[in-house]
């Protein structure tokens, strides 16, 4: 018998077993996520629900909450009349404090600023780890709520942003890590099932085989084989079986992230979820009207999302909405794309905030100067959680 089809027969034995296991104890945590044995000593977590809408690839002011030239009509003529809005939302002018994707993501998931570099120090890189715990660790921590019930909704274009699912702080971590859904999860997910289905010829099973290896490699922080539980194999089983193996029928940008969004809050059932929208970003292109039109593709895709939370008995009611852009961007007329974000100006640091749902206040704008890290601290008090670690005060007038 040849190496090669030694090699095939113990990859499919150990992919069976592990997709055949993956609800099952891992050696360190449990399906759940759990570290063994606490989930008893905690009590279910009743609500309120709460989705973050991260308004990124960064976005001004101007297009967006200024009535005379806004491209998000649903979002400031519609949702915002519900809730509260904070139009004079700043991040902090502080040394290493930087306005970009990565970096504001971890801003409102942990309530705290920090001066991050790129694990591999790679030049533009975006693989952070925060020192502090985000929300989904704090509320996994406090109730009993599974991983699969806590998810970050990513863009394709930011596997970076993958893995800000769980902190390095010692008394967190990966035991209260969220899950994930992205098309990165997705591809991993299939090239497992295609490696243990037959059909595959030597040279494309080596192919998808590396493709693999390679992707997986990326989540350097979780070991534990079938790493997605079964709840989350469920959704991409589901998934395949409605756009196929090829790519090029499901939505793609932000527009798969809405459709991912819909499809979770009805099969998923999770209690906290946060979006990254990013189609913005795509001005880097040269062409202005990536940036307006990505501001209009995310207005849709809010204006999906309360309909869905509206017409689902299980959230409505019972639902906050938290929308705050990831960062600004600067106002350069004199550069041949004149919406940049990595020059650290005043613009770059002005965004917004709107919190809308049950016990917050309908129809307010505020106007004085807050902080983007008050969202951690906010949702905590939303969700009735202790976040020790956050660092930015309780944004009150946020509470009916």
């Amino acid at each position: 018998m040849s190496e090669n089809k030694l090699d095939r027969r113990r990859f499919l034995t150990r992919a069976a077993a592990s997709l055949g296991t993956i609800a099952v104890m891992s050696p360190t945590f449990s399906a759940r996520g759990d570290a063994p044995g606490e989930s008893l000593a905690r009590g279910d977590y009743a609500g309120p629900n709460v989705i973050i809408v991260r308004f990124g690839g960064g976005v001004r002011r101007r297009e967006t909450i200024d009535p005379q030239h806004t491209y998000s009509p649903f979002f400031l003529h519609d949702l915002a009349k519900r809730g509260t809005l904070y139009t004079n939302m700043v991040i902090s002018q502080l040394e290493g404090v930087e306005t970009s994707h990565g970096q504001g993501t971890l801003y409102i998931l942990t309530g705290k600023y920090d001066r991050f570099k790129d694990v591999d120090g790679k030049f533009l890189g975006e693989r952070f780890e925060s020192k502090v715990p985000t929300l989904f660790e704090y509320l996994r921590k406090q109730y009993n709520v599974p991983e699969h019930q806590t998810l970050i909704v990513n863009g394709e274009d930011r596997t970076d942003e993958e893995f800000y699912s769980f902190s390095n702080h010692h008394l967190f971590g990966a035991s209260y890590r969220s899950n994930v859904l992205s098309l990165y999860r997705y591809k991993v997910y299939l090239l497992r099932r295609q490696l243990v289905e037959s059909g595959l010829s030597e040279k494309e099973y080596k192919r998808k085989s590396v493709e693999l290896v390679n992707l997986e490699a990326l989540d350097y922080r979780v070991k534990e084989p079938g790493a997605q539980s079964r709840a989350i194999t469920g959704f991409w089983e589901r998934w395949r079986s409605f756009y196929g193996d090829s790519g090029f029928v499901n939505p793609r940008g932000d527009r798969l992230l809405t459709e991912l969004t819909v499809r979770a809050l009805k099969e998923l059932r999770p209690k906290l979820l946060m979006v990254n929208y990013n189609d913005p970003d795509y001005v880097h292109w040269g062409n202005p009207s990536h940036y307006t039109r990505g501001i209009s593709i995310i207005d849709q895709g809010l204006q999906r999302l309360v309909a869905a939370v509206e017409n689902d008995d299980y959230y409505r009611g019972n639902t906050v909405f938290v929308i705050v852009p990831d960062c600004g961007r600067d106002a350069n007329r004199a550069l041949a794309v004149p919406y940049q974000h990595h020059f650290n100006t005043r613009s770059a640091h002005e965004i917004f905030a709107l919190f809308v749902g049950p016990g917050i206040a309908r129809g307010q704008v505020i106007d004085r100067e807050v902080n983007q890290i008050s969202i951690a601290s906010t949702v905590g008090q939303v969700m009735e959680l202790k976040t020790q670690h956050t660092e930015g005060p309780v944004l009150e007038e946020v509470f009916a």
